[in-house]
């Protein structure tokens, strides 16, 4: 199945993070919906969560490193997605501490940490890296590791960041350490754009007053893409849809490059819940992308072509001869709450 065209504009951007992979039961949760159900034009995947740990090279997606048999179907499924010309990034860092403290530290120490990150995105292919530095980190070391990325992957790579919302107004409030001011002055042409969260108390999507005044700031709309969390059991500050379509329908009628959402997370994204969660991705295209919906049909699930590439894409990089090896009876994992995930580098801090 060759890659599709791509709109001429890419904007706006729609984006889900993608980090609750298995349901209670242990059952993989599936992101094929977000290509094989109707109406829907997403434009990027991220994966999360990546964390370096205390060894160098125990790098953990989640709990499990990412060669885990448990990951067999999810990067077959990523892997399908990219080959449909949706863009599939990795999220570094987030709510548990310790990444970002690791490569901010001597250069033999970054170079330590640094290899078991490039070896994973070598090895999956990703497209990107979203830098969600939610601890406190250097100016110089977060550049080092911006221009290390460019350096290693060349121009397409792509860069973001995940700011809460205070962070481009208020040097003050925010969880990174660093100025994203200074940052933007200093790097801004290799940050394609900022994942900005207005949610948790850190922003406020329920009217334009705070996108407006990062605006008058001098942040540029193409690169603010307003985060969103798509159920309230995913964290504070959920905006009802009735007022949520209000707003973002002003803010592209008003921002010829409006940059677009992002919401938090994929499984249980609202209105279809952990029954129907892409039906958040249809609301948004609904909203902000129609004109990309012209696009050729992608191959249905039941269709031996399609079923053939997520075979071929699942023996790519994995061991065994199994899909997706997980047992409906294996340990329920616990779903996260109020962004408070957890890997075995947490203990070490």
């Amino acid at each position: 199945m060759p890659p599709l065209p791509q709109p001429p504009n890419p904007l706006p951007r729609i984006i889900t993070y993608y980090q609750t992979h298995h349901d209670p039961s242990g059952k993989h949760i599936s992101v094929l919906p977000l290509l094989t159900q109707p109406a829907i034009s997403v434009t990027h995947v991220i994966l999360a969560a990546i964390h370096l740990n205390h060894d160098p090279r125990h790098l953990t997606l989640n709990d499990h490193s990412p060669d885990h048999p448990r990951f067999h179907t999810l990067w077959a499924e990523l892997r399908v997605l990219q080959a449909a010309g949706v863009k599939v990034l990795g999220m570094l860092g987030g709510a548990a501490p310790g990444t970002f403290r690791r490569l901010d530290g001597s250069d033999a120490q970054f170079e330590a940490y640094y290899a078991s990150l490039r070896d994973l995105v070598r090895a999956r292919a990703l497209d990107g890296l979203d830098l969600d530095v939610e601890e406190n980190m250097s100016l110089g070391g977060i550049i080092n590791l911006i221009d290390r990325l460019r350096s290693d992957f060349g121009s397409a790579f792509i860069i973001t960041l995940a700011p809460v919302a205070m962070a481009l107004l208020d040097v003050e409030k925010n969880l990174s350490g660093f100025d994203y001011e200074a940052l933007e002055v200093m790097r801004g042409k290799e940050i394609a754009w900022y994942n900005t969260q207005f949610y948790c108390g850190w922003g406020n999507l329920s009217n334009t007053d705070m996108y407006d005044l990062m605006l008058q700031k001098g942040w540029d709309p193409e690169k603010i893409v307003v985060g969103l969390v798509t159920n309230p059991a995913n964290g504070r500050g959920f905006v009802p849809w009735h007022m949520l379509s209000v707003v973002l329908s002003i803010l592209k009628r008003r921002h010829q490059t409006f940059g677009g959402v992002m919401g938090w997370e994929y499984f249980n994204s609202l209105p279809g819940d952990t029954e129907r969660p892409w039906e958040w991705a249809r609301h948004m295209t609904s909203l902000l992308r129609n004109h990309a919906l012209s696009r050729p049909p992608v191959a249905q699930p039941d269709e031996p072509a399609f079923q053939h590439f997520v075979a071929a894409a699942a023996s790519h990089g994995t061991v065994g001869d199994e899909i997706d090896p997980d047992e409906a009876g294996g340990a329920p994992l616990e779903v996260p709450r109020q962004f408070d995930y957890y890997s075995d580098g947490c203990g070490d801090d």
